[in-house]
């Protein structure tokens, strides 16, 4: 139960769920609405359980190897996740199906797309390099807990990013 395995595990699921949104009619907003609740979800439950459990053992990481990369990595990340969220929120904002829907959801795909191609190409990748199987398998497990106990979801609210790295780095 790795946590890098998982994490890619989820963004697969991400991007899969969100090409469903563009095979559906887009005059049927029941189906719309009941796929995004659920991809909206998972991805800020998935967000939320990074930045408890990875990105602070990323921080570590960094202070062991002495370079700040994984700080700007993780700054940018809780970034990403804040403009996620904005997307999210801007899409629960409007009526579904709605052009302003659809901007609100098409903002967090594209904040969703940027972050995890720079979270498997940086840190997941710095995590597989420098950290034992040991570490990833605790993490990993506390991760899957974390997303089966919020399953219906966690409250969005925006993090600074300068803040969050002070506060667990």
């Amino acid at each position: 139960m790795d946590i890098c395995e998982l994490i890619l595990s989820d963004h697969h699921e991400q991007r899969r769920m969100f090409a469903m949104l563009d095979d559906v009619a887009k005059d049927d907003t029941r189906t719309l609405g009941v796929l995004w609740k659920r991809l909206s979800t998972m991805l800020e439950v998935h967000a939320q359980g990074e930045e408890e459990l990875f990105y602070p053992e990323l921080l570590k990481l960094g202070e062991r190897l002495h370079t700040d990369a994984e700080v700007e990595e993780t700054e940018d990340a809780i970034g990403d996740h804040n403009d996620i969220r904005d997307g999210i929120l801007a899409a629960q904002q409007a009526d579904v199906g709605s052009d302003a829907w659809w901007k609100g959801v098409n903002d967090a795909r594209e904040a969703n797309d940027e972050h995890m191609g720079e979270e498997e190409h940086e840190g997941l990748k710095d995590f597989r390099e420098h950290v034992d199987l040991e570490t990833r398998h605790r993490i990993g497990l506390a991760f899957a807990a974390y997303e089966a106990e919020h399953v219906d979801g966690v409250p969005i609210v925006d993090k600074d990013p300068e803040q969050y790295v002070r506060d667990n780095g």
